[in-house]
Formats: structure tokens, C-alpha cells, sequence
């Protein structure tokens, strides 16, 4: 019976996040640029949480329980024409709601950060794309805001997800319908390695860090602690759907500056059970 905000909640993380709420008994305020059927226990408001002015009236009506932020562009290209974009959508609309939810109130806020932060840990942090930017300073305003003003945050970074509802031109889906199409899947070298993540499993992962006590303050990774390289997903699908399709390595440049990380799956283990 909580009430739950949660922005982007279209995207690939979001709809599956407002279906598991509904189905646990949440009544959930879904807030989306553009208007939706509503259906029992869902109730869709139609605004761009990066048109800030609405956020605010958004918040004090619903007077949620928990946030779930997830809106913003999601996109890791380089492109210059996507700084002032990712600059606006993701860290102007994090650093409001947050500053709007620590003076009216809430339980939890839970921030979706990425894999593509520069970790503590590296020497050179320098962000590779202007969406890494924006996440990295998003998750130190949401660090700031627990330690300087009690905010009740939450970063969880869920790292390279995959599955149902995700948009076609990802590398998974992609290379799926190219080959039940009989199509040459054309992709970059395949020498990239990530940490790959099952779309249910991130959410369980948001679920538990909605309501797991004691966690505020935390960055907490989604992974399987485990790498795996794009050529050998890319392969694993063809094997799977029609080995007659031989993908292109090398038909798509990639990405400069894209870092190596394996999720640090230990503190989910040890806190969102």
C-alpha cells in the first residue's frame, strides 16, 4: 500500500519496475512524457521531468513513499551535440528532485547510476562520454545530499542489462532479429567485455533497494561479477538462432575510452536479501 514515484517509467527498466510494484500491492504514480491507459493501482502523469517547474507540484500531490529515478537520454555516444542534453535530463532533473524530495519528504529515493562512472578507484576518472559525466556527478549529488542533508539516497548502478522490452538497436535485440531475419549483423570488434544482467534481475535489485533498511548513502552494483566479451554474446546468439548468419566484426567503430568493469557484487549480496 506505499505510494510510489517513479520517472522513465516507460523505459526498459521502468515497465517492468511499475509491473512488479502493482503485482507486490503498490499504488504507483508513473510519470511519462507521453499519456498512457491508466489501469487499477497505476496512475500515469504526463510531464518531462526535465521540465523542472513541474516536478515540484508533481511531488507535493503525490506525496510518495519511495522514488525510483530512472528518466533521463540513455545513450553512451560521444557526440558533442549530447552534452547539454544528457546535462539537462539526467543531472538537472536528478539535482531538483532531489532537493525537492529532501525539503517535502520522502522514505527512499533510488537513483539509477551506470556502469559507465569513472570508479574511485581509477587513476585517470575521466568520464568517456557526456552521459558517463552526468551519472558520475548525479551519484556525488545524491552522495552529498545523504551526507550533508539526511536524504534518504540510494545509488544503485545496474550494469550491462539485457532482455524483454529493450530497444531494438541494442547490441542483444539487434543481433537477434538480424538473425531470425537472415540478416548480416554488423557490430564493432567484439573486444569490449562487460558485465551482463537479466532485465528481472536489475529489477529485483531495484525492488530490494526501494525498501531494504539501512542501505542509505550506498552505491551498489548490479552485476554478475563475471566478463564476458561482445564477440562471445554475438557468437552465443548466433549458435542460438541460426548459425548460417555470420556476423561482421569490425563494421562499427568503437567506442574510444569505453573502460573494462566488473560489477562489485558483494555488497548486494550482503544487503539486498
Amino acid at each position: 500500500d506505499r505510494k510510489v514515484l517513479i520517472t522513465g517509467a516507460t523505459g526498459f527498466i521502468g515497465a517492468p519496475l511499475c509491473r512488479r510494484l502493482i503485482e507486490n500491492g503498490a499504488e504507483v504514480y508513473a510519470v511519462s512524457r507521453s499519456a498512457q491507459q491508466p489501469i487499477d493501482r497505476l496512475h500515469w502523469l504526463q510531464a518531462d521531468p526535465a521540465d523542472l517547474c513541474k516536478l515540484r507540484p508533481i511531488l507535493n500531490d503525490t506525496k510518495p513513499d519511495t522514488i525510483f529515478h530512472l528518466a533521463g537520454l540513455s545513450t553512451a555516444a560521444t557526440d558533442l551535440q549530447l552534452v547539454l542534453p544528457t546535462f539537462h535530463s539526467l543531472l538537472a532533473t536528478t539535482v531538483y528532485l532531489l532537493a525537492t524530495a529532501a525539503e517535502l519528504g520522502c522514505s527512499r529515493i533510488v537513483l539509477a547510476g551506470s556502469l559507465t562512472e569513472p570508479a574511485p578507484s581509477d587513476i585517470d576518472p575521466t568520464p568517456g562520454s557526456p552521459y558517463a559525466a552526468a551519472k558520475w556527478a548525479a551519484s556525488a549529488y545524491g552522495r552529498m545530499f545523504f551526507k550533508l542533508y539526511g536524504t534518504p539516497v540510494v545509488m544503485v548502478r545496474p550494469f550491462m542489462a539485457y532482455g524483454p522490452g529493450q530497444r531494438a538497436n541494442k547490441l542483444v535485440p539487434y543481433v537477434i532479429l538480424a538473425a531470425l531475419r537472415g540478416e548480416v549483423p554488423k557490430v564493432s570488434s567484439g573486444q569490449w567485455e562487460a558485465d551482463w544482467i537479466y532485465i528481472d534481475d536489475v529489477v529485483d535489485g531495484f525492488l530490494a533497494a526501494g525498501y531494504t533498511p539501512g542501505i542509505d548513502g550506498m552505491t551498489i552494483d548490479l552485476g554478475s561479477g563475471a566478463l564476458t566479451s561482445v564477440r562471445a554474446v554475438v557468437q552465443k546468439i548466433i549458435e542460438l538462432t541460426d548459425e548460417r548468419v555470420q556476423p561482421v566484426f569490425g563494421a562499427q567503430r568503437d567506442r574510444p575510452y569505453e573502460k573494462v568493469r566488473v560489477a562489485e557484487t558483494d555488497l548486494a549480496y550482503a544487503t539486498l536479501r
